[in-house]
């Protein structure tokens, strides 16, 4: 089988600071935070009260409108940037090309807004009156199916389901899809709605999320030494890949080459990184072994950076164990600082700004670094966005249950 190259020609993305590609990037590089008092829900009983909402989003712009009912609010995300990122690759496909064109859109959670609402409709109303689409609201693959409805997408489409790595295995399943020859053009990446009630309580009561209510826009803090949990972000990230030597005869606009892939699972523990960091060291070794370059050719990390105490200390010893002295000039930043985490969505959102950051050479900060911590000593951007000669760059992402996926791209501009 022929090893083929892949392009990134189209980018998509909802997040709490725009529904535009350009729009969020120009936002983090000022380093505003899309991160708030939740207003979707009454927070009066919960020790957590702050969120990074898509308020600006509204189905209408997107979705036919018979079709914005049916869908989980998820769903709509990843319909949403799908479409975008479809129409920003300015690509027409054949019937025969349809054939070749799959679809892969991860998702934690899914329909966690829907399966909230619909039980209690069960508890208050009784069976006959839950919804008749609640099972295709709920189910976790119907980002996918009803994108490749709208584009008639007849190849490999699916979702994965690896948590808050969901995203960036999507993306890297797609890559090896075209790579290897079983299809031409794929869509993927990742989208989420969990702020929502059952979402914010079940995270709170586990102590993963800040608790820092007073000051929204301070409270997520990846690296910083005062970090005390992550936000529940929403929104979604999706990428257009196209087999290279098409894109380049249609004169495509190429935001970046996808060259490397890695896998690795802690096989540890349900929420904790192996703090030995050998998985996660690992997993993006393998990425760049794949790409067959030197660790000195990599220059920019879109870290996984949660802002959580465990996680951030443990990619941090990954990224000096696999760089060495390197690791101190590599340009680190973490978007999750200004939009919170999108659990699923993640890293289809952190790939499309990786590509962004690279294609532009614009890196953007990593924003409330007040307090340096000893065990997260590199260089993440603090607080100031900068311009660099970028060439290659690794997007991370490690889930519960120990699940570590990272991507490489190439800057091609």
């Amino acid at each position: 089988m022929n090893v083929r190259r892949v392009a990134i020609t189209g980018l998509g993305a909802i997040t709490s600071l725009g529904n535009k590609v350009e729009e969020i990037f120009s936002n983090l590089q000022s380093g505003k935070s899309g991160i708030s008092l939740i207003q979707g829900f009454d927070t009066t009983q919960f020790p957590v009260k702050i969120g990074a909402e898509a308020r600006n989003f509204d189905p209408k712009d997107f979705i036919p409108g018979k079709d914005i009912a049916r869908m989980d609010r998820y769903c709509q995300f990843a319909y949403a940037s799908c479409m975008m990122a479809f129409n920003d690759a300015g690509i027409t496909l054949s019937e025969e090309e349809k054939d070749r064109f799959g679809i892969i859109i991860g998702s934690g959670i899914g329909g966690t807004l829907t399966f909230e609402n619909e039980v209690k409709v069960l508890l208050e109303k009784g069976p006959t009156r839950v919804s008749p689409f609640f099972i295709p609201k709920l189910i976790g693959n119907m980002g996918a199916a009803y994108s490749a409805i709208a584009l008639s997408a007849r190849g490999y489409t699916s979702d994965t389901v690896t948590a808050c790595a969901s995203g960036t295995n999507a993306i890297g399943d797609a890559y090896r899809r075209i790579k290897h020859g079983y299809e031409d053009f794929m869509l993927a990446g990742g989208a989420e709605a969990a702020v929502c009630p059952i979402s914010v309580a079940g995270f709170s009561v586990m102590k993963a999320l800040s608790r820092r209510n007073d000051e929204p826009e301070k409270a997520s803090r990846p690296f910083d030494k005062d970090r005390d949990g992550f936000i529940v972000g929403e929104g979604s990230g999706i990428v257009f890949l196209e087999e290279w030597e098409h894109a380049l005869s249609r004169g495509a606009r190429i935001y970046g080459e996808l060259v490397g892939y890695g896998v690795t699972c802690d096989a540890f523990h349900i929420t904790l990184p192996d703090p030995s960091a050998k998985q996660q060291t690992r997993c993006m070794e393998l990425a760049i072994k794949e790409a067959g370059i030197n660790l000195e050719e990599i220059d920019y990390i879109n870290a996984h950076g949660t802002s959580t105490g465990p996680n951030d200390a443990t990619e941090t010893k990954a990224i000096k164990a696999l760089f060495g002295q390197h690791a101190y000039q590599l340009h680190i930043h973490s978007t999750k600082s200004m939009i919170g985490h999108l659990l699923g969505a993640a890293g289809g959102v952190e790939a499309v700004i990786a590509a962004m950051t690279l294609h532009t050479g614009n890196i953007h900060p990593t924003t409330n670094q007040f307090v340096k911590d000893p065990d997260c000593d590199l260089d993440y951007t603090p607080n100031q966005a900068i311009k660099a000669n970028l060439h290659y760059g690794l997007s991370n992402s490690f889930g519960f249950g120990g699940h570590n996926f990272c991507i490489l791209i190439k800057r091609t501009s």
